[in-house]
């Protein structure tokens, strides 16, 4: 059995949207939708880059070693984000630009998948529409945690939150997948704008039960009826049993941005425009590479106690420091050493006595002794100590009493003529030292 891939493509711009942002292809071995996110920053300049390295792939030459078809699939990917990232570089008004990818790689037996972002690919089986990619969205985040349903999923406030993207900045993670496929199959890949608002009942419905030519339009349709406000891209395709090779293989498709069509154009659809052109596009806000706030109450929680515990060691770290100065002081009257630094905290102590001389304070000069009044500062122990014996032996100094004056000796009085003898003098009282006014460590000093 020889297979082959029939293909339709058609995007919209939509009922509100000024421009397509939307790129798809649709050829004989590839299909892909890249959805273009930044508003402002172009958004249809990163999906035509990415659809532009994807079609690459759609040459069918594949089933050597040196052309394995996932790899070459998961290599443009990332030659997207090397294109976008160089686009970023020239031109600074496109920084913030990204886009989602999502794409299948038919090898003649099986299909590989690679997706990033929130465009989705389904497969149709037996009436069965069978989801080959997982959003990477905050809202898809809370459906895998059962905290919404996927009708809730649909009218979400954030819903349009992407959490992966094709940015040129961060590395982008494609989901790989590989399945076979057979003949009756059929495949879809659409953006957002299509399965955000059609749930997966009636998108199998609209697959199954059209000619596939029709099917793009039919989807398209219906999305804007049920209220898409985004651009709307649906890319399709049928695996056919072609052993005879009767099927004619038409050519490749470029649809939305990357075919030209980034700005709005006369459609087949009827739309009406929004008037308010002022109004804030929301797809501005859309694409916010971070996890999403789960827990919000434990983070706080976290967050506050990671602050406190930052604050209790930096106290710490500042306590331990402050017990390494040293200064002097005067502590009941006398010259001391402090441990810590002179500082008055509230019910913190940053300083305590390391020791006590037996000098007054009193002793010294008032110069020195409103030094004391305010602590001296000191690097170490063995600097304030050094700096205590000079104060000492400077109080010393300052009360040392004057050497006593040595009296004059006596006069010798005159031989009395009468007697002929002398009269002895009185002989001097012994002299006492005056009493030492010393503070008591001079005599050690």
């Amino acid at each position: 059995m020889t297979l082959r891939l029939r293909f339709a493509a058609l995007s919209d711009v939509g009922r509100v949207r000024r421009d397509n942002q939307d790129s798809g292809y649709a050829g004989p071995h590839l299909l892909a939708v890249a959805d273009g996110v930044g508003g402002a920053a172009r958004g249809d300049v990163a999906s035509t880059a990415a659809i532009q390295q994807l079609r690459n792939l759609d040459q069918g030459d594949f089933g050597t070693p040196d052309n394995d078809a996932a790899e070459r699939l998961a290599g443009a990917i990332h030659l997207a984000h090397s294109r976008i990232a160089d686009l970023v570089a020239d031109d600074s008004e496109l920084d913030g630009t990204s886009t989602t990818a999502t794409a299948v790689l038919f090898d003649g037996a099986m299909i590989h998948v690679a997706h990033v972002g929130d465009s989705r690919a389904y497969l149709l089986r037996a009436g069965e529409l069978i989801p080959l990619t997982k959003d990477h969205t905050f809202v898809q985040s809370l459906v895998d945690e059962g905290r919404i349903s996927e009708d809730e999923a649909r009218v979400h406030p954030h819903r349009n939150l992407i959490l992966r993207a094709v940015d040129g900045v961060h590395e982008p993670e494609p989901d790989m997948s590989s399945r076979e496929v057979q003949a009756g199959d059929r495949l879809l890949i659409c953006s957002d704008g299509c399965c955000g608002v059609l749930d997966d009942a009636s998108m199998a419905e609209l697959l199954a039960g059209e000619p596939l030519e029709h099917v793009p339009g039919a989807l398209v349709g219906a999305a804007l009826h049920a209220g898409s406000s985004d651009n709307v891209t649906v890319v399709v395709g049928e695996i056919v049993d072609d052993e005879a090779g009767e099927n004619e293989v038409p050519p490749p498709v470029t649809v939305g941005a990357a075919g030209g069509e980034s700005r709005p154009a006369t459609s087949w659809i009827a739309r009406r425009r929004r008037t308010d052109e002022d109004e804030t596009d929301p797809e501005v806000l859309r694409y916010a590479p971070r996890p999403p706030r789960r827990f919000l109450a434990l983070r706080r929680i976290m967050l506050l106690v990671i602050v406190l515990a930052l604050i209790a060691a930096a106290g710490v770290g500042g306590y331990e420091w402050t017990q390494s100065r040293y200064y002097v002081g005067v502590s009941a009257g006398k010259i001391a050493i402090y441990r810590g630094v002179n500082w008055q905290l509230p019910l913190v102590d940053l300083d305590h006595v390391e020791s006590v001389s037996n000098m007054p304070a009193a002793s010294l000069g008032q110069n020195d002794q409103a030094q004391l009044n305010d602590g001296i500062p000191m690097t170490s122990l063995a600097a304030a100590q050094s700096k205590v014996r000079a104060l000492i032996q400077r109080a010393c100094a300052q009360n040392k009493p004057a050497k006593p004056v040595k009296p004059a000796p006596p006069k010798t009085k005159a031989r009395s003529r009468a007697t002929g003898s002398a009269t002895p003098s009185p002989s001097p009282s012994a002299t006492t030292s005056p009493t030492s006014t010393l503070p008591p460590e001079c005599g050690a000093a």
